[in-house]
């Protein structure tokens, strides 16, 4: 049976309008990691765009090194937290659309 291109294109629009809508969506979603107990937080969007960034005023007097190290700490916690909200928000986007399994859409 062949498919039917009406169909298959109205399949295209309809992940076009839902793709464009996520985007819309990451740039409003917020994210907060976190290093050092709570020390430092990070706020980001679902975009990997940081909106924030809280130093606990103990920090600011100490080594830098371990400041620095803290933030690495804090912001590769964000990014982490980040791609898992991401990958469970959207994570039945692509259901019944016919994709091949573990076809990552492009966010």
């Amino acid at each position: 049976m062949k498919p039917d291109l009406g169909m298959l294109m109205k399949q295209a629009q309809k992940i076009q309008d839902q793709m464009q809508q996520a985007q819309a969506e990451l740039a409003d979603l917020e994210v907060q990691g976190e290093a050092g107990g709570g020390l430092v937080t990070i706020t980001m969007t679902g975009q990997n765009e940081v909106r924030r960034i809280r130093i606990d005023e103990t920090l600011l007097g100490e080594d830098r090194d371990m400041l620095e190290d803290v933030l690495a700490a804090a912001f590769n916690d964000t990014v982490r937290k980040v791609k898992k909200t991401v990958e469970q928000k959207y994570a039945g986007m692509g259901a019944g659309l016919g994709l091949p399994a573990g076809l990552k859409l492009p966010f």
